[in-house]
């Protein structure tokens, strides 16, 4: 996971700034249920990259710490750097 897709993922979401869990998972589900493929406005393919973008920050969330600036995600983000194992 690069930063970059962390970000998209925010963005998504409607996430600009710190979020505690619960208010990611709340946000999720009013996304979800607005865009899901049986509503009246839903579309699959939004449906789709909201579950993505709620995988990204949810597994960030489950495995570092909630600051979510650039700075902070690449100190705490093992993957980041393509040489973390040497």
């Amino acid at each position: 996971m690069s930063y970059k897709e962390f970000e998209k993922s925010l963005d998504i979401l409607e996430i600009v700034s710190k979020a505690s869990y619960e208010e990611l998972k709340q946000k999720y589900k009013k996304l979800s249920r607005e865009y899901h493929p049986d509503m009246e406005n839903g579309s699959e393919e939004k449906f789709r990259e909201i579950n993505e973008a709620y995988k990204v920050v949810q597994y960030y969330m489950n495995n570092f710490r909630f600051s979510l600036d650039e700075e902070e995600f690449k100190k705490q983000n093992p993957t980041y750097s393509s040489d973390w194992y040497y």
